[in-house]
């Protein structure tokens, strides 16, 4: 009989195989995707597989949001195709797929106005070219992002228990950049 054990990852604690606790998260599958299957779809579709631009894209971010904040990236960036018609990323040409980028935590919610929420204090609307307006003090970074890929950056932020809900239990499959 396999003991489990409450391990904390990004969307909050959850049972695990304890034998498979020093690398915990390595191996999960969400939507049918490894971390690793999500990361290389990333680093090649949206960085044209130049990993040192990923980091980059990553450390702009960091340099932003605040503390105890989680970082991630959804969307046909993570897939490779999109969820509505399931075209190919960057179907209409080179730059023209978006990046869903979620900014998850309590503190984040704070760059948003109150009326750029889908849920007041709990999932904003995505900030880009149709709500440039609902986070201001995140222009500035969403400005850099696309300049850095070269092609549009849409910037949401959330509360932990979205995330949850789409990830784990709707296997919406996102890759985690980073947690600060």
């Amino acid at each position: 009989m396999e003991r489990l054990t409450s391990v904390h990852r990004p969307c909050g604690p959850m049972l695990v195989d304890a034998s498979r606790m020093g690398n915990p998260g390595a191996d999960d599958v969400q939507g049918g995707l490894s971390e690793q299957a999500k990361r290389e779809n990333v680093i090649s579709l949206a960085f044209g597989g130049r990993a040192d631009l990923f980091e980059r894209f990553c450390n702009a971010i960091r340099d932003v949001v605040p503390p105890g904040t989680t970082v991630v990236l959804r969307g046909s960036a993570v897939t490779g195709v999109r969820w509505k018609d399931g075209a190919p990323f960057d179907a209409e040409g080179p730059g023209t797929s978006d990046l869903d980028l979620t900014l998850v935590g309590s503190d984040v919610l704070h760059f948003f106005k109150v009326t750029g929420f889908f849920v007041p204090g709990i999932h904003s609307r995505p900030m880009g070219d149709d709500d440039p307006d609902i986070a201001p003090g995140l222009v500035p970074l969403r400005e850099k992002l696309m300049a850095l890929v070269n092609r549009p950056v849409n910037i949401q932020a959330s509360r932990e228990i979205v995330l949850q809900f789409r990830g784990d239990l709707l296997q919406q499959p996102y890759l985690t950049l980073l947690q600060t």
